[in-house]
């Protein structure tokens, strides 16, 4: 359905923010404006690659598999002994702020990348074949969703990379391990672990919020409710499930696990503008 069919500014609404959440170039058609910075190239030289090290899994993003124009795409359990060879694109200004799969806001400055089924957080050295040129990158974003393609960089890895101008490239693509520096080849002394505090709801910031989801609609028929799963998916919300309590025979449409109130109420504001009236449940 064309944008002149959706009807009401709110659907016109839902489809940029389709595009926030998906975020990298090669999730859509890179669009025309899409580019370096404005006023030229910043001192991307100065820019330190990324520092590999021990992160959890991000909330989002993460789903064992999602479906992107009719094909499905099954994350990867973790990314120890990846390495793949294939072309990288870049992604711009056009995409600065927005929110990428994992939640984290894309900043075309930082040493970043979006790759299709790596987990996320994955540390990566991405090396141009054509050049021997290597940078070392956090990976936190889905795509490029491109056949010929097998990473988008951001703005500073290109430049860095010396692919800018001609938009794409020939690369190795490796999975690090965070507990090596990879200077020198040495393991990374491993923090010591504390027991975290539990705390009751109560004494939690009021931007904070724990185990909450959206539900988006209940159905006893269970191909209704995957439609409706569907459909959000496709409007770019990735974190969609289908949930059965044992004790009813309703299949519930949920969003979630949410952390912060603050992302619930952006996914929320998303399905209103989608004509979803959602409801918060803690199940």
């Amino acid at each position: 359905m064309s944008l002149y069919k959706l009807g009401s500014f709110k659907m016109l609404l839902a489809s940029a923010l389709c595009i926030s959440v998906i975020g990298c170039s090669g999730s859509i058609s890179k669009p025309a404006k899409d580019g370096p910075p404005i006023g030229g190239p910043a001192a991307f030289d100065t820019i330190p690659d990324a520092v590999p090290r021990a992160e959890p899994l991000s909330k989002y993003g993460n789903m064992a598999s999602y479906e992107v124009y009719g094909e499905r795409y099954y994350v990867l359990p973790e990314s120890k002994g990846y390495k793949e060879r294939g072309r990288a694109s870049w992604y711009g200004r056009k995409f600065h702020g927005r929110r990428t799969s994992s939640g984290e806001p894309y900043d075309m400055y930082a040493m970043t990348a979006a790759h299709k089924t790596l987990p996320l957080p994955t540390y990566v050295k991405v090396t141009n074949l054509a050049n021997g040129k290597q940078v070392i990158l956090r990976v936190n974003d889905r795509g490029p969703f491109h056949n010929n393609r097998i990473i988008d960089l951001s703005y500073s890895a290109a430049m860095k990379l010396d692919m800018f101008s001609k938009g794409t490239a020939q690369v190795e693509v490796e999975a690090l391990d965070p507990g090596i520096n990879h200077q020198t080849g040495t393991p990374v002394p491993v923090p010591l672990q504390t027991q975290p505090v539990m705390t009751s709801q109560a004494n939690k910031s009021k931007d904070e919020i724990q185990s909450f989801y959206l539900q988006a609609g209940a159905f006893s028929d269970q191909a209704n409710a995957h439609q409706l799963k569907q459909r959000i998916q496709d409007a770019g919300l990735r974190n969609a499930d289908i949930h059965q309590i044992p004790e009813d025979a309703l299949y519930r449409v949920r969003l979630g696990p949410y952390s912060r109130k603050e992302t619930l109420e952006f996914d929320k504001d998303r399905l209103k503008a989608m004509g979803i009236n959602s409801r918060i449940n803690s199940y």
